[in-house]
């Protein structure tokens, strides 16, 4: 079987690609089946790095794209500054050819480009992540009005499969109560999160009005997508995203 992937309809300019791999068309085994992208889930190293080398023959990248160690936090890697190697949960790039990287498996993968095609970025927007600021870091990092970018928001959890505790419910509502709308109590008591509104709520309060969702759920649909929250150990897919010039 062939790589699987979804090429994002958005309205980023022409230079820019985009695409997000599903779960088939790779080497690895259940529970990994069986095109993982992740290094860090407990698969054969060999069968991540032969997946990673069919993403990037399948979809012509012009480099390899540049993996992140994320951890649910804030910070941004510039690929156009020296290597490293420190953890990151967004990357940006201003030159063609680098390939930016994000990979999830219910987390919300977001992608960002200026309308001149000159800046773009990704970001990986878990419930924590969106909490403290990924977005609004990965916005400053562009350094590009936010009038000027255009945002597309990838497959995630859908809100009514992401049921979460009171505790994560305080955590947005006490520093912004309009965040209140992105929660709905269901019959256990708890509270149903939707991801994907909540960056919304948050590009949009950045001045960015240009925000086109998926709206593809990874928990639901089994077949395209891998989904921690449903099977634990699983791969990872990827968002990624690339200038050509």
């Amino acid at each position: 079987m062939s790589v699987a992937w979804l090429t994002p309809r958005w309205s980023a300019p022409a230079n820019v690609r985009a695409a997000f791999t599903l779960r088939s068309g790779g080497v690895s085994t259940a529970p990994y089946d069986s095109l993982n992208l992740g290094d860090h889930v407990g698969d054969d190293d060999a069968h991540v790095g032969a997946n990673r080398a069919r993403v990037a023959q399948a979809l012509e990248l012009p480099q390899q794209p540049v993996w992140l160690q994320q951890v649910h936090g804030t910070r941004v890697r510039d690929l156009d500054a020296r290597h490293d190697s420190d953890p990151a949960d967004a990357a940006m790039t201003r030159h063609a050819g680098r390939v930016c990287a994000i990979l999830v498996a219910d987390c919300l993968p977001v992608l960002l480009a200026s309308r001149d095609g000159q800046q773009i970025g990704a970001a990986h927007a878990g419930w924590s992540g969106l909490a403290a600021g990924v977005l609004e870091a990965a916005v400053a990092a562009l350094r590009s009005p936010p009038a000027e970018l255009v945002v597309w928001l990838g497959p995630s959890i859908g809100h009514q499969s992401f049921e979460v505790g009171d505790e994560v419910r305080q955590v947005f509502i006490g520093a912004r109560p309009s965040d209140a709308v992105a929660f709905t109590r269901n019959a256990r008591d708890r509270w149903l999160c939707d991801l994907a509104l909540l960056a919304r709520l948050r590009l949009q309060s950045m001045g960015i009005a240009d925000v086109t969702l998926d709206g593809s759920c990874t928990f639901r649909e089994r077949g395209r997508f891998f989904s921690f929250r449903r099977d634990g150990q699983c791969g990872r897919m990827a968002a990624l995203l690339w200038r050509m010039s």
